[in-house]
């Protein structure tokens, strides 16, 4: 017995080893989303700028993507110039200006320009939370039913596009498709 505690400490770095060499093959990029399947969640927002509030339903009726962003959000102002091309492209796009000020988040779209159709303020961070959120930028798509297709995370640009995001809006119906591409 004495001797098997010699090799305790060595069984414990070896565990160590192994955990460490397994969470760097980890893709950060691949964060589970526990909506993948499900409806949006329930929420009752205000619209960025105006005096009316949105729910889930409201954002249903075609395929869209639903962009978490912020003005804090470095990544967020990177990825902004492309989420401009989609929207001209007749991709329809809906924000959620996630955790911020929404008067810097007008300026913000004011100075930069606003591809969003709509625009709901989550300024305490309870809808993202719930819908799954763990920063900015995340981008989900969600079917004309309002169902999360599809989550990623990060910077959206013309590869992730048409790697990740796009065959989603190709098996839209006709007339949808027509418009986006």
């Amino acid at each position: 017995m004495p001797q098997l505690k010699r090799f305790l400490p060595l069984a414990a770095f070896l565990l160590l080893v192994v955990l460490l060499v397994r969470g760097l093959t980890l893709d950060p990029t691949e964060l589970p989303s526990a909506r993948l399947g499900d409806s949006l969640p329930n929420f009752n927002l205000p619209v960025l700028g105006e005096s009316v509030s949105r729910q889930a339903e409201d954002w249903q009726g075609e395929p869209a993507l639903i962009n978490v962003w912020a003005t804090w959000c470095f990544s967020c102002r990177v990825e902004h110039p492309y989420l401009l091309e989609l929207a001209q492209k007749g991709v329809t796009i809906y924000g959620l200006n996630y955790k911020d000020d929404p008067e810097k988040a007008l300026v913000w779209l004011d100075d930069l320009g606003n591809p969003y159709t709509e625009t709901v303020v989550d300024k305490d961070g309870l809808f993202g939370l719930d819908l799954g959120v763990y920063g900015a930028p995340e981008t989900y798509v969600i079917d004309g039913l309002g169902v999360v297709r599809h989550r990623h995370v990060g910077v959206v640009n013309e590869q992730v596009w048409n790697e990740q995001l796009a065959p989603y809006f190709e098996a839209a119906p006709k007339s949808t498709i027509a418009r986006v591409i």
